[in-house]
């Protein structure tokens, strides 16, 4: 197996089209299988009116397969909190997740800066 229980991880959904929400999850995997994951963490959804992405409070627990081509599951460090990762920008003008400390995770590639 690829992925582990206890791995952090931030997931992106692919948009379809251009006006589909724009939503990412960051947490942590509970639970494990070939086809699927179920992880536990925070949704962050693009807010057009402030052209950033909110984070929605409550924890969620969310169940992704990985065979669905409409997600990228990327890793995260093991040491980071990840009730303190947000979004940002670097000094290039480039969105980042950052715990605001020593870890910055460049994700540009996933959203267009309108």
């Amino acid at each position: 197996m690829i992925l582990s229980k206890g791995e952090l991880i931030f997931v992106v959904t692919r948009r379809g089209f251009e006006k589909d929400l724009r939503r990412h999850f960051i947490g942590e995997i509970q639970e494990v299988s070939e086809v699927a994951i179920k992880a536990c963490g925070y949704v962050f959804v693009f807010d057009e009116t402030i052209n950033d992405f909110v984070r929605y409070e409550e924890l969620r627990t969310c169940i992704f397969s990985l065979i669905d081509a409409g997600i990228i599951v990327s890793l995260l460090p093991e040491e980071i909190i990840l009730k303190q990762i947000r979004f940002s920008f670097d000094d290039k003008n480039r969105r980042i997740i950052t715990d605001g400390k020593s870890f910055k995770l460049n994700v540009s590639e996933f959203e267009r800066n309108r």
